[in-house]
């Protein structure tokens, strides 16, 4: 790995988690962590080209018909590809099926590109991840396969201590916030070679002291009537948050700062309720 590159384009491909959910700018739209990385790269590279792909909802078979080819028709320096996780997280999933997926997104992708990037995607402490934990490392495990194969960088978020934190998460509880998105995009900055900009991104928040019982439970209630009543109306009925919405960023076009990306708007914020889960469809 050459130390500080110079990169002159990004494609990122993925749901929600490189949307940017839920980092959210005053204007009502999304930035996160691959605006950030871009922002970064652009300042390195005069000239420097981004291109954002990601629609949340969406799973790893839409994600593979809908972005990769238009990824890898980009011939892009690096391409982020995260996907996958949303499958894990459905009652019913067959990881076969989704690890002969993302392995035909691998490599359909590495070659069209200087450097692939791939994740062990974070999660948040709480009864879903310990639920649904075997899934993801059964998916992480296939990630690693990959990128040894095929010769991709993979950044462990997994792993990460501040990561699990859930003060670095949304109300939604599946999101990460606007702290959590500027550790990820330093992690994969660090990844990709250039010099860090902080050295303790995985170090933990400090400790403070938890809610009490009742703002526990008010903050339960909320969630349930916000979030989670949402997606699982939307599971009853097969719609998906991401039904009928472009990419985020569909043209490979200049890049600078990431509150006014040139050429083209981000898609307005969902209204209130809509409950989006991790880029769950």
């Amino acid at each position: 790995m050459q130390t500080n590159p110079t990169y002159s384009s990004l494609v990122a491909v993925g749901d929600s988690f490189t949307e940017g959910m839920s980092d959210l700018l005053p204007d009502g739209s999304y930035r996160g962590w691959a605006d950030l990385l871009a922002a970064r790269m652009a300042a390195r590279h005069s000239g420097f080209r981004y291109a954002n792909l990601a629609v949340r909802g969406k799973l790893i078979g839409q994600i593979v018909d809908e972005q990769v080819e238009v990824a890898a028709a980009m011939r892009a320096d690096v391409v982020t590809l995260v996907g996958g996780l949303n499958d894990t997280l459905r009652p019913k999933c067959d990881m076969d099926r989704v690890r002969g997926l993302l392995t035909e997104a691998v490599e359909r992708l590495a070659p069209s590109c200087e450097r692939l990037v791939l994740m062990r995607s974070p999660g948040r402490q709480g009864p879903v991840l310990e639920r649904f934990r075997p899934r993801m490392e059964q998916l992480f495990a296939c990630v690693d396969e990959l990128a040894e194969r095929h010769g991709a960088i993979v950044v462990d978020l997994y792993g990460a201590p501040s990561l699990a934190d859930p003060r670095l998460w949304d109300v939604d509880r599946l999101h990460l916030t606007a702290e959590g998105h500027r550790r990820v995009a330093e992690a994969v900055w660090q990844a990709l070679g250039y010099e860090p900009e902080d050295t303790e991104w995985r170090t933990p928040m400090t400790a403070t002291a938890p809610p009490n019982w009742a703002g526990r439970r008010l903050a339960d209630a909320r969630f349930a009537r916000r979030h989670l009543l949402p997606w699982i109306g939307r599971r009853l009925t097969g719609r998906s948050s991401g039904d009928g919405r472009p990419a985020k960023r569909p043209e490979l076009l200049p890049y600078g700062d990431p509150a006014q990306p040139p050429g083209g708007t981000r898609p307005a914020l969902p209204p209130e309720g809509s409950g989006e889960l991790s880029g769950l469809s």
